[in-house]
């Protein structure tokens, strides 16, 4: 009925409350992402096997659990009065980041 587990140091409690429990995007676990190779190799794992895109860093899981993979650089990136709208414009338009479009937005 109970499982713990641990992902990237963070300890987290599942419990089996039934079928009247669906997932939806209510809840979400972040991923903060270093480089491109780690987005890419959270984004694509999280996708397989069922799994499913999602706009602006965000997709399901075979479960459809919610994840938003994101790069740390974003709020910096962000936070940039003279380039923060571009940035901003730049990834609504993507599924998973890219960070080096984000860079050059």
């Amino acid at each position: 009925m109970v499982v713990n587990f641990e992902l990237n140091g963070q300890y987290f409690m599942g419990l089996n409350g039934g079928d009247m429990f669906k997932f939806n995007e209510a809840v979400s676990f972040v991923i903060p992402c270093k480089d491109q190779e780690e987005i890419d190799h959270y984004w694509y794992q999280l996708i397989a096997d069922g799994g499913a895109e999602g706009q602006c860093g965000w997709c399901k899981d075979k479960f459809g659990l919610s994840w938003q993979v994101v790069p740390t650089i974003l709020g910096e990136l962000m936070s940039n009065p003279e380039n923060g709208q571009r940035v901003m414009q730049a990834f609504l338009k993507m599924k998973k980041f890219d960070i080096e479009a984000l860079k050059n937005a």
